[in-house]
């Protein structure tokens, strides 16, 4: 496209669909392509497509950031900074022509859902453009007019039950089949299913908003009910799932919301349900092909012990049997530790942390007694037993999913010979958001953590209560 045909369109307050499209998908490979031209030449460092989603510097949390990975991050969304006022600006346009509300533009900045933002936007068609050349009723219309009731009640059952039944395929497909829990599963899945089931919903007429939150939200809610019923996932990692799918889908129903004050809601509606379709399996597959890297992070837990380092050492290279847990986590079904062993003395010796699904397979590492105690991890059980109706329901997740590869007991001397005791675990989890899961992750971490360092705590005091047996 040339200089001065974006020139005209940014001088315009509207857009049409087609320039609307291809002047975004210009702009994204042309930014893409000054992307990994600067990030290899001047950082040399690799950039991917996905490195607009996966953090290209290896880090969950920006304050986990190094020096050098902030200096290229500055950098570039520096250089972003063109294309994001361009992008802004045509997408404002773009709503107003189609007449959509011009607040919906937050949408261009939300990682995932701004493709189902910008495949709508390319799709819907502009209010002038329907009044000056009406289109023909399509066969998905017709079929629509011919399954979607008029009353409100049953307008709102047939809307939820379809969408439910295309995430449940979807669901199915992207875990199953593909073994994927990434963007697709848990971004574009909830939200698209919560702006189709509005737009089926307010496909005969508009709907109060109140209206549009509710069949939104159940659409998300009952999908996790047929995951549970057909033994795809177990209740707690749909609880875990809630707090990101559920606001998605009440994004999504408030844009199908705006949306359905358009002149027609039709197209819109059709235009939706291709999104639904497409962008999260297609995303979930991409991520199957791609597979983005995941980072290894690192929890980090301390207990100081009325007892000196000598003595904490042998209740930290094996312990006893652990009392049943009293927290509502483990009881829930997350795995929790029960005790320890170990076959050998020294670099060399393996040690077996056993878990109440399992047990860890520990070859150690670094023996610095009574200082260091480090590991790798060659073997991981299930993290956790699903609450589920049947016996024995296995979702792909339990297995290869969350993945401890080192950990070390480190032990300080204090003063008047008492001992702090960190205990740290690397792991990683396959995930995404990174960001999202990493704070159930490490929660859970923290509290195994915490459950094993307490115990050594209460058997070095006591046993130097007893004079160092």
């Amino acid at each position: 496209m040339r200089l001065d045909s974006i020139s005209r369109l940014l001088a315009s307050r509207t857009i049409g669909r087609g320039a609307y499209a291809l002047t975004g998908i210009v702009g994204f490979a042309l930014k893409y392509n000054l992307d990994r031209f600067v990030a290899a030449t001047v950082f040399h460092r690799p950039w991917g497509w996905l490195s607009y989603w996966v953090s290209p510097a290896g880090a969950v949390h920006i304050n986990q950031l190094s020096r050098a990975d902030a200096q290229f991050l500055s950098f570039m969304l520096l250089t972003a900074i063109p294309f994001i006022w361009l992008g802004v600006v045509l997408t404002v346009r773009r709503l107003r022509a189609a007449r959509m509300p011009v607040w919906l533009v937050a949408l261009f900045f939300a990682p995932v859902l701004n493709l189902a933002f910008f495949a709508m936007l390319s799709l819907v068609p502009s209010a002038d453009e329907r009044e000056i050349n009406p289109q023909p009723q399509r066969r998905s219309q017709r079929w629509l007019d011919n399954i979607m009731p008029d009353s409100a009640l049953a307008s709102a059952v047939a809307a939820v039950v379809l969408t439910v039944l295309a995430g449940a395929a979807i669901a199915v497909f992207a875990t199953v089949l593909l073994r994927t829990y990434g963007w697709g599963l848990f971004v574009a899945l909830p939200f698209c299913l919560g702006l189709t089931s509005v737009l089926l919903y307010g496909y005969r007429r508009p709907r109060k908003y109140s209206e549009c939150v509710w069949v939104s939200s159940m659409s998300v809610l009952l999908l996790g009910g047929a995951l549970l019923a057909i033994s795809l996932e177990g209740l707690i990692c749909l609880a875990m799932a809630l707090p990101i799918a559920l606001p998605l889908a009440i994004l999504g129903g408030t844009v199908g919301y705006g949306l359905q004050h358009r002149p027609s809601t039709q197209a819109p509606a059709t235009a939706s349900a291709l999104i639904v379709i497409l962008l999260a399996p297609t995303l979930a597959a991409i991520e199957r092909i791609i597979k983005p890297p995941s980072p290894v992070l690192a929890v980090r837990t301390s207990v100081e012990i009325d007892a000196p380092p000598g003595i904490v050492w042998h209740h930290v290279v094996s312990f006893a049997q652990l009392p049943e847990p009293r927290e509502w986590l483990f009881r829930s079904g997350i795995a929790y530790p029960i005790r320890a062993e170990i076959e050998g003395r020294g670099v060399g010796a393996v040690r077996h942390c056993v878990f109440s699904t399992g047990a860890f397979e520990e070859p150690i590492q670094i023996w610095n007694e009574p200082h260091l105690l480090k590991f790798a991890v060659t073997a991981n059980p299930p993290p956790m037993q699903e609450w589920t109706p049947y016996r024995a329901a296995q979702p792909p997740h339990l297995h290869g999913f969350l993945v401890s590869q080192a950990g070390q007991f480190l032990l300080e001397p204090l003063a008047g010979g008492r001992t702090r005791l960190e205990g740290t675990t690397w792991y990683q989890h396959h995930l995404w958001p990174a960001s999202y899961w990493s704070q159930w992750s490490d929660y859970i971490i923290h509290r195994i953590h915490l459950r094993v360092l307490e115990h050594v705590k209460q058997l070095a005091e006591s046993s130097l209560a007893r004079g160092g047996e």
